[in-house]
């Protein structure tokens, strides 16, 4: 059967060093005895290495093309662990009975963040994660407060999950190449189980005040509060500073000072 075409719509990199395929698919060894849902497949180059592990395994892929592949070359028989579909529009609480499970893939660059944020959405049935994204998101996402990189993904993320960068994985290695470096990842959920705020009034801090990163958070909050906020004589230092400088529990100081102001 000829192979799938990469296409340019759906974000298609397909991997073809396979010791780099191995190298990601192990990844998940991490996380031993949970079954493993991979997004993106494509011709199964990472899926091989994964059907070798002792484990469930079902693969998501929205690329028709590709689901063919699958279906005449890895998963001949009827019991095909294939679902053809969005991975972003599916209910993951009907995959493997609600059991938990280790989510993995070779992501499309243009989606990995709204991948990663259905994670969060679902992270008591995700404990682990890896797989391989484009390499600026994986610095965001494991980066420190102080750094460059730090941002929103840094902060939501990690309040969540540990996160480790991996290694590097260069152009060559994919059909087509693309313009950038790529990175694989793993993110583990740490032992948090509530953040101590309103989580999704802390998503709203977070995305506000990173939206202007240069500016100090007595500039950005004012898209939150009124001038005449306590927050803003009352905390006069904190609000000198800017976002990047904040780490995960000083956020969630400041969420639950910007829910007592919204009471006022």
């Amino acid at each position: 059967m000829k192979q799938v075409r990469p296409k340019k719509n759906l974000g298609q990199h397909f991997l073809t060093d396979l010791s780099v395929a191995r190298r990601i698919a192990d990844t998940v060894d991490a996380c031993p005895d949970l079954p493993v849902l991979e997004v993106g497949p494509g011709m199964g180059v990472m899926t091989q290495y994964l059907a070798e592990k002792p484990r469930p395994l079902r693969v998501v892929e929205i690329d028709r093309e590709s689901v063919a592949y699958l279906k005449q070359t890895l998963f001949q028989g009827d019991e095909s662990p294939i679902i053809e579909g969005d991975f972003l529009r599916m209910d993951l609480h009907q995959l493997f009975g609600g059991q938990q499970f280790v989510l993995t893939g070779n992501y499309p660059y243009d989606i990995s963040s709204q991948i990663f944020f259905k994670m969060l959405d679902n992270r008591d049935l995700i404990p682990c994660c890896t797989g391989m994204i484009q390499h600026e998101v994986a610095l965001r996402m494991a980066s420190q407060p102080g750094s460059k990189q730090y941002g929103i993904l840094s902060v939501l993320i990690q309040a969540w999950y540990n996160v480790e960068y991996l290694f590097t994985v260069e152009p060559s290695v994919f059909n087509p190449p693309p313009k950038v470096q790529s990175a694989v990842i793993r993110m583990t959920r740490n032992e948090v189980q509530h953040l101590g705020c309103d989580e999704q009034l802390f998503r709203r801090v977070v995305k506000t005040v990173f939206n202007q990163r240069r500016k100090m958070l007595r500039v950005s909050l004012r898209q939150l509060l009124p001038p005449e906020a306590p927050l803003f004589t009352q905390y006069a230092t904190l609000l000198t500073r800017r976002p990047e400088q904040l780490s995960i529990a000083e956020f969630v100081e400041l969420t639950n000072i910007v829910a007592e102001d919204g009471k006022s």
